[in-house]
């Protein structure tokens, strides 16, 4: 069975052994963040419908259940804000109820939250790993270009309204890139932002990859370590190297040979490739964050987007 929803299992940093559901089309979202590896956000809404075909999902989901390893997690995410999608609590349900013993995770950028039906619709899953990149409105509006009825101080609230209903795992993640969202001002209300939402555990992140516009720069790992200790928070930590996907068991070298063949020959961009391939944008992602990680590959920013090239070394 070929299967549309579905992706990997992927060598997650976090997850381990993932499988993703994709429950939106390429590429639907709140936001249009700036970092964002699948690409711009083409269709910027709020409105909540059930984007991909509930009954196709759980076909999917229930034959590669019956065919294959169970992973260890089973993840909401892809390339858009998987609570967009109005029958995300039905599949969850379906998960909870017929494969207790798997895990499940979801990918958020928590900015749905003002909506009580949706935060009620992910309380079965056992870890939430929401977003915050910004606690100020400059920020916000410039590292995440968020939908025109978004706000900033409404999202914090939310995450702490979330926190205080939801009884499984808070994975705060908090992206930070430079001049962006690095000032003194900003990391202190993200600090106190932090402290207020009461998150198990706060990742912090940063490019490792190009991401929608040209020339964004990551915080180096020293930077890091700096800012977590300014913060004196006891719960952060940083985001381990993309280089570590290597040592998981789902890394596949079979997959980052097809990838160097194939750019070897023309650039591609991501779309080109999932094409090509025949696999999830999000699966490819990860092997192109290893092998940028590994000085393999570079990307060039034409007319039609990001391509990705073998690097002559």
């Amino acid at each position: 069975m070929i299967y549309k929803y579905l992706f990997g299992p992927v060598p997650s940093r976090r997850l381990g052994i993932s499988l993703g559901l994709d429950l939106l089309p390429h590429k639907v979202c709140t936001l249009n963040c700036v970092y964002c590896e699948c690409g711009a956000t083409t269709d910027l809404t709020l409105e909540r419908k059930e984007y991909v075909p509930y009954k196709t999902v759980i076909r999917e989901l229930d034959d590669y259940l019956a065919h294959h390893p169970e992973p260890d997690y089973i993840t909401f995410s892809g390339a858009g804000e998987p609570t967009l999608n109005s029958k995300i609590c039905d599949i969850v349900s379906h998960i909870t109820r017929y494969y207790p013993q798997i895990k499940t995770a979801i990918l958020t950028n928590a900015s749905l939250f003002f909506d009580t039906e949706v935060r009620r619709s992910i309380l079965e899953v056992d870890v939430v790993l929401p977003s915050i990149d910004a606690a100020t409105r400059d920020a916000f509006l410039k590292i995440n270009r968020p939908h025109p009825k978004l706000d900033y101080l409404e999202h914090i609230e939310n995450l702490i309204k979330f926190r205080k209903e939801f009884k499984g795992q808070i994975w705060l993640e908090v992206f930070l890139l430079k001049d962006y969202n690095d000032s003194k001002e900003d990391l202190s209300a993200l600090k106190n932002a932090i402290e207020k939402i009461g998150a198990d555990s706060v990742q912090l992140n940063t490019l490792d990859r190009p991401g929608v516009l040209s020339n964004l720069e990551a915080i180096s790992y020293s930077e890091l370590e700096k800012i977590k200790d300014q913060w004196g928070l006891p719960n952060v930590v940083i985001i381990s190297p993309v280089s570590e996907r290597e040592n998981k068991e789902s890394f596949r070298e079979d997959i980052e040979n097809a990838i160097l063949e194939t750019i070897s020959r023309r650039p591609c961009t991501l779309t080109d490739l999932s094409h090509i391939l025949g696999l999830h944008e999000n699966e490819i992602n990860k092997y192109l964050s290893t092998l940028d990680a590994k000085d393999k590959i570079q990307a060039l920013n034409m007319e039609r987007g990001l391509f990705y090239q073998s690097k002559k070394n």
